[in-house]
């Protein structure tokens, strides 16, 4: 069987993509080769020292070869890659197979089938050829069950076919088909943020605003005003004072959260849902986390790379907008460059002054840990979640000596005191209630009055 890490396409595509002849589709095999050989020479040998026992051996070869060869195929297989399109989440089930379908009138006595799957899928019996027989006109089947392990786009396949017909005299070139690719989404780590908004600017939502209006927030009492709703007086403070007066309430806003990706590398080793995560995988799975909550309490969310490309996804609210931040979270990739990225981030058109600015990176680039302090000093609600895992080691290819890493980490730990001092809360992801106590200080910071 060929190798599956070199496959060749059925008919080679030059390079402005046109399909070129390669040949005919079906060639001899071996066996016929074996077949015409016997066959000659024992016809030889009998004319040569007369012996018609020898001609009368080879007729069998002769004749069984003409039966077979007397229809020829003219099709070659043809594979489809079945690949489950429903939402899929790491550690989920995947429904895939290949489907190998006979166009021709001629049987198929063997086909070898073969495919090559990403590594992120655990596919049954992936690794190994399937043999089956497919009829005229007919198909066959091949389920691979398995499972997805890590979020992204994977692929299932390329597959490659061959085919052996009429006896096994003739086969046909390898056939190979695409990859289909899988959607697997990020599992959604538990999160749940109880503390109000350090600013809200909207009109709907669910978070306390500041600002006084039609909402179920308690504000106080104050005296009766024209336009005021007779359903908001106070009977207990009117009839006490002799005075009409109202229950003043703040208005319910949405706030707007901006969730800000460092992808300038990637650090640790990842190990699907079952393993270790990287960087990367913290990174994506807390945004998950993070954009499902704000967004299920009427909060707009957007989303923006820290790196080469800065990639962004504009702010917006409801289901539609988390199915297309699951989809743009598909894409993230490592964006290490050499430029400063700072006027990617701090452009009018990017980071609103009144929104929440998540910024979820390890601090190992000096350049994150400058764009963080640029942040605060412009005056937005900042809070920074460290991505790095505890194990980690610097992300070099040379192995450091132990005293080597433990200068690295002291010198990461110094890095996270001077943010602090800055007035950048800093804290480490871990799943529910990670940012309670850094959104109530935001909070608290945002409701006093700014000094000109």
């Amino acid at each position: 069987m060929t190798d599956p890490t070199r496959l060749r396409p059925a008919v080679p595509v030059d390079e402005e993509g046109a399909e070129q002849p390669f040949g005919p589709i079906w060639a001899p095999t071996r066996a016929l080769g074996r077949t015409v050989l016997l066959t000659g020479v024992l016809l030889l040998l009998g004319v040569a020292l007369g012996r018609v026992d020898l001609a009368l051996l080879a007729a069998p070869f002769a004749i069984g070869a003409a039966i077979h060869l007397r229809r020829i195929p003219a099709a070659a297989p043809e594979i489809t890659i079945r690949a489950d399109e429903s939402h899929l989440v790491e550690g989920g089930e995947v429904d895939a197979g290949l489907i190998v379908a006979n166009p021709d009138a001629i049987g198929y006595d063997l086909v070898v089938v073969r495919t090559r799957n990403s590594r992120w899928l655990r596919l049954e019996h992936a690794d190994r050829p399937f043999a089956i027989t497919v009829g005229a006109d007919g198909w066959a089947a091949i389920d691979l069950p398995g499972e997805a392990l890590r979020w992204g786009r994977q692929d299932v396949g390329p597959a490659a076919a061959r085919a052996a017909a009429c006896g096994g005299l003739l086969a046909c070139r390898p056939v190979v088909t695409p990859a289909k690719g899988v959607r697997v989404y990020p599992v959604t780590e538990p999160f749940k943020a109880v503390e109000a908004m350090p600013a809200a600017a909207g009109l709907v939502g669910a978070h306390r605003s500041r600002r006084p209006g039609e909402g179920g927030e308690l504000a106080g009492v104050r005296q009766f005003a024209p336009g005021d709703r007779l359903r908001r007086i106070d009977w207990r403070v009117s009839l006490r004072t002799r005075d009409l007066h109202v229950a003043s309430t703040l208005s319910d806003r949405d706030a707007e959260v901006l969730l800000l990706l460092d992808v300038l590398g990637e650090i640790g080793l990842s190990g699907g849902v079952r393993g270790g995560s990287s960087v990367l995988d913290t990174t994506v799975r807390a945004t998950a986390a993070i954009a499902e909550h704000y967004l299920h309490r009427g909060d707009r969310v957007s989303l923006l790379e820290y790196g080469a490309d800065s990639r962004r996804l504009r702010p917006a609210s409801g289901r539609r907008q988390y199915l297309t931040a699951l989809e743009w979270l598909l894409d993230v990739r490592p964006q290490p460059t050499e430029t400063e990225q700072y006027e990617n981030v701090f452009g009018a058109h990017h980071v609103s002054s009144s929104a929440l600015v998540v910024v979820l990176t390890p601090l190992v680039d000096p350049r994150a840990a400058d764009m963080l302090a640029q942040l605060t000093q412009s005056g937005r609600y900042v809070v920074a979640v460290d991505t790095l895992p505890p194990d980690a080691a610097p992300p070099v290819q040379n192995q450091w000596t132990p005293a080597a890493t433990r200068l690295w980490q002291i010198e990461r730990e110094n890095v996270l005191g001077r943010l602090r001092e800055h007035g950048v809360p800093v804290v480490a992801w871990a799943g529910a209630g990670s940012l309670d106590l850094v959104l109530r200080d935001v909070s608290r910071l945002a409701s006093v009055p700014r000094g000109r």
